[in-house]
């Protein structure tokens, strides 16, 4: 498919492969040190007193997560669309002034609404919704930013040269759809500035604080059906669409079924929707709700499992490139990871489970195995494949990703294993009762037996931002110091082929 002359611009891609980096090293560093601060409380002194407000847990937490998921996540997402977008449309962001124009743009506001946003997290402006804590300003660039990339997507779709539309485009066309419904919906707030109360008197509050539209029950199910599908629609559905077209681009095989890859998308577009309920299992909002949620999410297997089946099977007969390319080794372990995570997500969410886990430290076990196995896995195999081909340099050195490999699936490993038996502890051990029926164990006694689980945790978060420090040296010393190749002389195989 690629074969024909044609000058890719990948300007705007090298913009967010940067914010990639960046977001990446300060959300993965902030997990580490709150992972320490729950082991070890004191951390959070070493700051000083002064400065200990800003850096407890309460106000880094969010930090972390926002950094991960809309810095690092979302920057990957970008970076690769404008790389794989202009590929396999066949056609350049040189070739229409305004889509460039778009492009940057979209860049440069997204750094000012990320840096905004963490400020403000900091600041301890927070509306105190999970994955939704920005308050009005910052959603409001958020929405003007993915309104932006909506162009971008559908302008370049609009001038492709490549009739049919190969199938990470689809995802990336859902990425972009489903959030944007998604966020729109469950970010639907009044700033405090404009508020009045039952009286009719204007409410005086913070020009930066905002008031939800739902309250009670209702923003309950409305958040739910946002977080879980910000998973669905920012860890998922994107991440699909580069592995789509990354291993078959660097192993020169074809996607093991077309067909299977399309009844896959389906399913897991109608299914993902309705399994927000699960978070709210044993909550008040209605039964029906919350066994759907539970329904849903076990049917979500399917969908996710042939996804993950077909890229495996996509190396069928090719597993000798497996232990040679330690490329390759971490997009098939991430389609490992991928299938471990949707199946442990569906039994979490089965109603006798969810009893002994929900609150547990397995919840963020099974996110973590996920999000670092899976999503940044994927995010980091697309952005080394894309390097050399962006900058036109050589790899700097496989020697570092293979070993950068091997520290990260120790370090995932360690994460989760620590979780799941901290959480499966803990379940326990608030549900124990002595003969009496009183509670057998005090919070201290649970925390207590806790604390070498949340030791682990941050050796094993330690270790994979070592990896990632690894991964971000050798994509800066292949900008700098990487033997100048043509892209002729890289593999260049094509997904088209399928």
């Amino acid at each position: 498919m690629e074969n024909r002359p044609l000058e890719y611009d990948y300007t705007v891609a090298k913009m967010f492969m940067w914010t990639t980096i960046i977001t990446g090293i300060v959300g993965m560093s902030v997990g580490v040190l709150i992972a320490f601060e729950l082991a070890y409380p004191g951390v959070n002194t070493i700051f000083g007193h002064t400065i200990a407000q800003y850096t407890a847990f309460g106000r880094l937490r969010p930090v972390h997560t926002n950094a991960v998921i809309y810095g690092f996540t979302v920057s990957g997402v970008f970076a690769t669309w404008y790389y794989v977008g202009q590929r396999v449309l066949k056609v350049s962001m040189a070739e229409s002034k305004f889509l460039m124009f778009i492009g940057k743009l979209q860049f440069w506001l997204y750094l000012v609404v990320v840096v905004f946003g963490i400020a403000s997290l900091i600041m301890g402006w927070t509306t105190s919704r999970e994955y939704a804590e920005m308050q009005w300003p910052v959603v409001l660039g958020v929405t003007v930013v993915w309104v932006l990339w909506g162009i971008s997507i559908f302008g370049l779709i609009g001038i492709r040269r490549e009739k049919s539309l190969y199938i990470s485009i689809w995802y990336y066309i859902a990425t972009f759809l489903g959030i944007a419904m998604l966020y729109l919906f469950n970010n639907a707030e009044i700033p405090t500035i404009l508020a009045t109360d039952p009286a009719g008197q204007s409410m005086i509050g913070s020009w930066m604080q905002s008031i939800s539209m739902y309250s009670g029950t209702n923003s309950a199910m409305v958040q739910w059906w946002f977080g879980h599908n910000a998973v669905a629609f920012a860890f998922t559905v994107p991440i699909i669409a580069m592995i789509y077209y990354f291993l078959p681009k660097e192993s020169g095989q074809a996607v093991y079924s077309y067909k299977l890859s399309l009844l896959s998308f389906w399913g897991l577009m109608f299914v993902y929707l309705w399994a927000g309920g699960h978070h709210l299992l044993f909550s008040t909002v209605p039964d029906w709700v919350q066994t759907m949620g539970s329904v849903f999410s076990v049917v979500l297997i399917l969908p996710s499992w042939g996804s993950a089946i077909n890229m495996l099977l996509t190396m069928k007969g090719e597993w000798k490139q497996v232990a040679d390319s330690p490329l390759i080794k971490f997009m098939i372990l991430a389609s490992t990871f991928y299938m471990f995570s949707t199946l442990e997500g569906p039994i979490l969410a089965i109603k006798s489970v969810n009893a002994i886990a929900h609150f547990t430290n397995w919840i963020p076990g099974h996110v973590h195995d996920g999000t670092l196995g899976w999503v940044a896995f994927m995010i980091m195999a697309g952005l080394y494949h894309m390097a050399p081909r962006l900058f036109k340099r050589e790899l700097y050195s496989k020697s570092i990703m293979a070993a950068q490999f091997w520290i990260q699936t120790l370090g995932v490993v360690l994460y989760f294993t620590s979780m799941w038996i901290a959480g499966i502890t803990q379940g326990l051990m608030w549900r124990a009762q002595d003969q009496y029926g009183n509670l057998a164990y005090s919070f201290v006694d649970v925390v207590r037996d806790l604390h070498p689980y949340y030791t682990i945790r941050g050796v094993g978060g330690a270790l994979y931002l070592i990896g990632f420090l690894m991964f971000s040296y050798n994509i800066v010393k292949t900008i700098t110091t990487g033997r100048r190749v043509e892209e002729s002389e890289l593999q260049n195989a094509s997904p088209m082929a399928a």
